[in-house]
């Protein structure tokens, strides 16, 4: 068993509460490294890998029993941009224009354009069928459409949480801002819908995936924006901070407008699943506040099952249906607006 170097170990149980330092081979909780401040209150959360070299090939967290694999859908490291991948132009491409015309401005643009919530009326599983016609072309990760990527996730999580069920509709629901790219729903291209996230109104960090398309980005060169902490103070809170545009703010969005009773963790999850620089990096850590650190937790839990589950084995969709139907009723209203 190999383990990734880290400053300091804490356990993490269901509950999302941080524990007392633990040893490695301790079982029953996922493990984080966690780079701290004070106390474990104030610490910043990143992803801890604990690797086994098992015959099966498979890697394991502990005290889990979802099984991330070594590979991705093609064979390959998960989020690999630069490696050989079948997908690896086409995702350059993508964030090639998504670096140049994702700027400040735009981002308050489509939040004009796209929170009036007058786009239609439906239920949350109906969103989750209109996005079956849609693959993401950001992700070198899968190809299949997105409600196999849905239903994975949620599956997945609900064999490691079984009592939170609010986390496998979590699951299930993350990527349903992307119904942005339905004709129905604006049509925007994919580079204003999916891809990682960032904060603008600050410098671009190098931690984002292909940064170096940012040159061209006409924030780049804006004085007013290119230092460190930007137009924010530090600890100001991520609400404070405008975020590129995509389907993570749209669907938060959605939420609130239509007074979903899921827990402020589950909208945490939904608006920042996509900030990559952040959970797996831990770039901008400057602008959180305390209520985003603690959050964090649930962020990072949630990030495995999102990454690592993305595989060719296909769900039974009428066979989970009826179960997440009944936490759809629960949640939400019958239907809402988009």
């Amino acid at each position: 068993m190999v383990l990734d170097a880290a400053p300091m170990i804490y356990s993490m149980n269901a509950t999302g509460n941080l524990s007392q330092p633990m040893q490695p081979e301790m079982s029953g909780h996922v493990i984080l490294s966690v780079d701290y401040a004070a106390s474990p209150a104030e610490a910043i959360v990143s992803a801890f890998t604990v690797q086994d070299d098992s015959e099966d090939g498979l890697d394991q967290k502990h005290g889990a029993s979802f099984l991330v694999p070594n590979a991705n859908a093609f064979g390959h490291a998960f989020r690999s941009y630069d490696g050989e991948s079948e997908r690896r132009s086409g995702v350059a491409d993508f964030y090639r224009t998504n670096h140049t015309y994702q700027t400040y401005n735009f981002a308050l643009n489509m939040r004009k354009k796209h929170l009036q919530f007058n786009k239609g009326v439906m239920s949350i599983w109906e969103c989750c069928e209109l996005l079956n016609e849609y693959v993401d072309e950001s992700d070198p990760d899968l190809d299949e459409p997105q409600i196999e990527h849905l239903l994975q996730t949620a599956e997945a999580i609900r064999k490691d949480h079984p009592d939170e069920d609010w986390f496998h509709l979590t699951g299930l629901i993350h990527d349903l801002g992307k119904v942005l790219l339905h004709p129905k729903f604006g049509q925007e291209p994919q580079w204003a819908v999916v891809g990682d996230t960032y904060p603008l109104g600050c410098a671009f960090d190098e931690n984002i995936v292909h940064s170096e398309y940012f040159k061209d980005n006409m924030d780049f060169y804006n004085p007013k924006f290119n230092s460190k902490n930007g137009i924010y103070e530090e600890g100001c809170g991520l609400d404070k901070v405008q975020m590129s545009w995509g389907h993570d703010e749209y669907l938060y969005q959605v939420l609130k407008c239509n007074n979903t009773t899921l827990p402020p963790q589950a909208l945490f999850i939904i608006r920042y699943h996509s900030f990559y620089a952040l959970h797996r990096a831990g770039a901008y850590q400057q602008f959180l506040d305390a209520n985003d650190r603690e959050m964090l937790q649930w962020l990072l839990e949630f990030n495995k099952y999102d990454l690592y589950s993305k595989s060719k084995v296909r769900i039974n969709v009428e066979e989970v249906k009826p179960y997440y139907i009944s936490l759809i009723e629960k949640y939400f209203p019958i239907e809402l607006r988009w």
